[in-house]
């Protein structure tokens, strides 16, 4: 071998060493976490640095640093997690052959059936609904020492026997002391103990990217632990109107409904409630109620056995781009007020259909959904100050909050009668056909009712449909076609683009933008 051979060979297993050794601290870094230096300049060699002092040291000597584990975390939680096996003996009908629109399920049971089911609603019911004993399983967490313990309301909403199984084996009987299907939260009393262990709920609020860990009862495996983090917040899954929900991506499965999702403080951040799942098995999304949502639920429940929210009596809808645009506000933001209920605090308030709600108690609102979750958030009784914007104007209006009722899902939209002697007259360049509503039996005596919307048209294109009744065309009230017509001539020699409209559809009632035509 040539001294030339000889100096490349030793040239490439220096350079293979030195490779080696970068790669295995790299490795390191990421492995171990640590915040190191990849490089840095070095003033006394001319050169660069590529590694930081602890892990060459590490490489040096052979050993890599171990990730941290949960496991001592793991040990001082798990003990509060309990699994929850419920009863029933009722007659009750199969979910999946309910009928989606005949109002008799809640938001949340309709997500789940979307979604691939709750993971912890009863299991092997009788065959066709018959009467017989259905029995199912989820998860809960004990908050206080006495027996106190938090799981879901789909988990045990009906049941006639609760009981839970403890971290450590033993089996005791549970009551219910209150739900509310709203938040999908529930309170129940284990019976039995005094000196039970118990979690924290978490004050702070979860990060997206902090680390959380989901302990439960998937699929009647009690004390499975999973890892995961916090992927997203705020989310909105359509199961109700106070809809926070943290997503995490820790699996999640069915039996894991009402565990708990621990931060590394050892901490509850969130109540495991749903999953998205097409397979029926985690796919890496889950949703979990806030803690703070929970302990101020779990507050009045314990209290009273119900929870109580402040209602100010409108219907309410975000305010999207296009009807920013047309309504001349700056930004889409606010809850816009599509009718005041008659005698409801806000009315009482002089608070009128069109106004934009914009902040509460200084507090600002984002879209309708965050103001329906701040006003719920207060106690019936308690006064808060709106700040709205009438016409263009801001002005606060104070008012007292009245009770949320009971029931408040619309009905079913208003057909039009078929049958009645009159055909409509055409909206040009908008593709409908309307009629005064007291011409059309069952359609009130304010406002058009659309008699016919044709395919494809500007009116279609935005939602309206056959039976809708429009109240107002550009903030004026209309009775006719006629009105409907100047209103739109209005709007268009006033080189509007598009016009806001307000329609009631069954009891519910909101406001469209729809575009004008040109021509």
């Amino acid at each position: 071998m040539t001294d030339q051979q000889s100096n490349h060979s030793s040239h490439r297993e220096q350079t293979r060493s030195v490779f080696s050794a970068r790669k295995l601290a790299l490795m390191a870094s990421v492995v171990t976490g640590l915040s190191i230096a990849v490089y840095g300049f070095s003033p006394s060699s001319g050169g660069f640095d590529l590694f930081g002092s602890p892990a060459h040291a590490e490489v040096s000597n052979g050993v890599a640093a171990q990730p941290a584990g949960f496991a001592d975390m793991v040990e001082r939680v798990k003990p509060s997690v309990i699994s929850v096996k419920v009863t029933m003996k009722e007659k009750v009908s199969d979910a999946s052959s309910k009928n989606n629109d005949d109002g008799s399920d809640s938001p949340m049971e309709r997500f789940f059936r979307q979604f691939g089911g709750p993971d912890g609603m009863p299991q092997n019911p009788g065959r066709d609904g018959r009467h017989g004993e259905m029995m199912g399983q989820g998860s809960g967490f004990f908050i206080s020492s006495d027996g106190y313990a938090v799981t879901n309301n789909h988990v045990v909403d009906g049941a006639d026997k609760v009981e839970v199984t403890t971290d450590a084996g033993k089996t005791y009987t549970a009551k219910v002391i209150g739900t509310d299907p709203r938040t999908d939260v529930a309170l129940i009393k284990v019976e039995g103990g005094s000196d039970f262990p118990f979690a924290k709920l978490s004050e702070g609020k979860a990060r997206i990217g902090d680390w959380v860990l989901a302990v439960g009862n998937p699929f009647g495996l009690g004390g499975t632990v999973t890892a995961g983090i916090v992927s997203a917040s705020g989310r909105d899954i359509g199961s109700g109107p106070y809809d926070d929900f943290i997503q995490i991506d820790a699996p999640v499965n069915k039996g894991n409904s009402g565990g708990p999702a621990f931060n590394m403080q050892g901490e509850v951040v969130g109540v495991n409630t749903a999953i998205y799942s097409p397979s029926g098995g985690s796919v890496g999304i889950a949703f979990s109620i806030p803690a703070s949502t929970v302990k101020n639920v779990i507050a009045q429940l314990k209290d009273k056995g119900t929870v109580s929210r402040g209602w100010i009596g409108v219907q309410i809808q975000p305010v999207t781009q296009d009807i920013a645009d047309s309504m001349g506000l700056k930004q889409a933001e606010g809850a816009l007020v599509a009718d005041p209920q008659k005698d409801g605090p806000a009315a009482k308030a002089g608070v009128e259909a069109g106004d934009v709600i914009t902040a509460v108690n200084g507090q600002s609102v984002k879209d309708a959904r965050e103001l329906a979750r701040i006003i719920g958030g207060f106690a019936p009784g308690n006064t808060a100050k709106l700040d709205v914007l009438h016409q263009g104007k801001g002005k606060v209006v104070s008012l007292t909050l009245g009770q949320l009722p009971n029931a408040q899902e619309a009905k079913a939209d208003i057909e039009a009668d078929g049958k009645g002697s009159t055909h409509g007259t055409d909206v040009p360049r908008l593709g409908l056909t309307v009629a005064p509503a007291g011409k059309v039996n069952g359609a009130g005596k304010e406002g058009v009712v659309i008699m016919k919307v044709e395919p494809k048209s500007a009116a279609a294109d935005r939602g309206l449909k056959k039976g809708d009744v429009i109240l107002e065309v550009a903030g004026k009230s209309v009775s006719n076609p006629g009105d409907v017509g100047e209103a739109l001539e209005t709007a268009r020699t006033d080189k509007k683009s598009s016009v806001l409209m307000r329609l009631r559809s069954g009891d519910a009632s909101h406001y469209v933008a729809v575009p004008l035509a040109n021509g």
